[in-house]
């Protein structure tokens, strides 16, 4: 599986990663793995933060053939759109990409925050590699080294590293408030290092749930 991150403004993928202020410790995070406006036969999912708040949310959408899928859209606590993800219908390696809200509005839209796959074609294998895209002087994007996975999402058990080897999220099987019950995998913690935007960790969550 593979992410190749783009942006077409700025000078480089890294820039463009939403890095907050005065955060020094990790945020964590519980997914629920169904919508806050959940229907029969559909999926979702909701995250709230370490204050019991919803953070994010993606509303309902069927768990179909990729072919079938339009988009799926990414939205904060309040239901403000902030990326969407469509699948590459030819790709042997599931592969889907993030736009800007405004890029989804476009038939055929341009600019990609970053396209994800599968490292290998085999369903079993597990880890993902990411390459960010850096702008040249041609304003043409090349890809470098910027993020790996390890481990087994459909576990609940894997981690996102940066390409200096320093873990930057954290998936986990989630327990109860004493510990003493481990709940089902449609319910698991997510911790995210400082410095790093919990939108696009977010949306790599997503899309290992979409291609697992």
């Amino acid at each position: 599986m593979q992410v190749h991150y783009t942006e077409s403004k700025r000078e480089d993928a890294e820039s463009s990663i939403e890095r907050p202020k005065n955060i020094d410790k990790p945020r964590a995070f519980t997914v629920w793995r169904k919508s806050s406006m959940g229907f029969q036969g559909t999926d979702g999912f909701s995250v709230y933060d370490d204050s019991g708040r919803l953070a994010f949310r993606v509303d309902n959408y069927s768990r179909r053939q990729k072919y079938l899928t339009k988009e799926i859209v990414l939205m904060d606590g309040a239901g403000k759109p902030l990326l969407c993800l469509r699948p590459r219908i030819m790709s042997l390696r599931d592969r889907w990409n993030a736009y800007e809200v405004t890029e989804c509005r476009k038939k055929q839209p341009n600019s990609k925050l970053f396209s994800m796959r599968r490292y290998s074609m085999l369903q079993n294998v597990d880890k993902a590699e990411v390459s960010l895209a850096k702008l040249e002087d041609d304003n043409k994007a090349k890809l470098v080294p910027g993020f790996r996975t390890e481990g087994c999402f459909e576990k609940r058990s894997c981690k996102i590293y940066n390409c200096n080897g320093e873990d930057v999220a954290q998936i986990s099987r989630k327990t109860t408030s004493n510990a003493s019950v481990l709940l089902g995998n449609d319910v698991f913690s997510l911790v995210i290092r400082p410095g790093f935007d919990s939108k696009l960790v977010m949306a790599f969550v997503i899309v290992l749930d979409r291609i697992r």
